[in-house]
């Protein structure tokens, strides 16, 4: 049998080997808590199960969708006129995904021919750099250093690597640094890209998940943003919709375009009944939102509180559902630790070396887990010794 070369661009996904190694130990009667992969475990609001379950008992939904309903682009285009004060064209300017990550996967095959730059984060999730590379794009990495608070410096990208660009992903607040960018920035990514004819794609995934008073708004807010790209959000994490798959790109009316008529050719649309979730989530009780917010808040500071107590000096986060840590310093690799840390402690995290070249020296931890989980966690740490030099 002979295979794609391109598969040649790809391993097996980091997640898939920590998901090995977890059954693995639960199969030996093992306890793990895993807080690796970002899987929501707060459930959506009765609402949204009640519209999803209603429309999935009625026989009729179960045809093709082929393309998303008017009530669903009207949705969103309100939900975007309320939350960010952006006015979106309902016709043209919205577009579903079966999940940000299908459409991170997929738009770079509507936007980039083989052999053309694409500009991403390092660090950066995964799929920012796959779903490029799937296109057969070259990558120019765009580092997000501590020094400047995780926030790209458009300054430093080489004015080669900016010309021959054709496309460049950002996100703030970020996964995984959980960084988020000043006003000013956004400001200079619009003038960057309209100087060098670059599209921009922002994921705006975690919006609501900003914690100590703080808010956040959408790339599309600021002038002129619309003209050079579209932004990506996500119902998975704020109205705890993961397993449902439901996101959108919002913003430039040619790229909506362009995605929709790719889209056409791969999928037959969502799910009806998950369409229907969907307007219910964005359209109904807003109150869930606040609620999951500050269950993250709080489960942040438990672990951050209760890892800092050990000696393991780590920020709080200023937003997502995530931390972002050094590892101790007697240790060589971030997979070095974190095969520590799951064999000793039971505690599954991500090494930061999977989120690109400047990502190692660090791990993710997601705050998946609930209070007691946590704190578990936190005495499993304690306990292993890992920590001690």
């Amino acid at each position: 049998m002979q295979f794609a070369k391109r598969m040649d661009r790809f391993g097996e996904g980091i997640f898939t080997k920590l998901s090995d190694i977890k059954h693995s130990r639960l199969d030996r009667g093992e306890t793990v808590i895993d807080l690796s992969i970002g899987t929501p475990n707060i459930p959506p609001g009765k609402h949204i199960i009640e519209a999803l379950c209603t429309a999935a008992a009625d026989e009729r939904n179960y045809v093709y969708a082929l393309s998303d309903q008017n009530a669903l682009l009207e949705a969103v285009s309100g939900w975007y006129k309320e939350r960010y004060q952006v006015a979106l064209d309902p016709k043209t300017e919205v577009c579903s995904l079966l999940g940000s990550q299908e459409g991170l996967a997929h738009i770079s095959l509507s936007i980039v021919d083989e052999g053309d730059v694409v500009l991403v984060p390092d660090p950066c999730y995964p799929v920012f750099a796959d779903g490029p590379l799937l296109a057969g794009a070259k990558l120019h990495y765009m580092p997000q250093k501590k020094e400047n608070g995780y926030v790209i410096n458009l300054k430093d990208i080489p004015e080669q690597a900016a010309r021959q660009a054709k496309l460049m992903l950002v996100s703030y607040p970020n996964n995984p640094t959980t960084a988020m960018a000043p006003d000013s920035f956004y400001v200079d990514l619009v003038a960057f890209a309209k100087k060098y004819d670059i599209i921009v794609l922002h994921d705006n995934a975690y919006s609501e998940l900003v914690f100590d008073g703080k808010s956040c708004g959408s790339f599309l807010s600021f002038p002129g943003a619309k003209e050079v790209g579209v932004e990506f959000n996500s119902l998975s994490k704020t109205y705890g919709l993961a397993g449902a798959r439901i996101g959108f790109c919002v913003g430039n009316k040619e790229v909506v375009s362009r995605l929709k008529i790719l889209k056409s050719n791969m999928d037959y649309g969502m799910f009806l009944p998950i369409q229907q979730a969907a307007i219910a989530a964005i359209t109904g009780d807003q109150s869930g939102v606040e609620t999951t917010r500050k269950a993250y808040e709080h489960r942040r500071d438990i672990l951050c509180d209760g890892l800092n107590a050990l000696g393991w000096k780590i920020d709080k986060p200023e937003a997502t559902m995530f931390v972002w840590a050094a590892i101790p310093s007697h240790y060589g690799t971030s997979e070095d630790f974190v095969m520590d840390m799951v064999t000793k402690a039971g505690v599954i995290v991500t090494p930061g070396s999977a989120f690109g070249p400047l990502g190692e020296g660090y791990v993710r931890m997601a705050l998946v887990q609930d209070e007691e989980n946590l704190k578990q966690a936190v005495d499993a740490v304690r306990q292993s010794g890992i920590l001690n030099v």
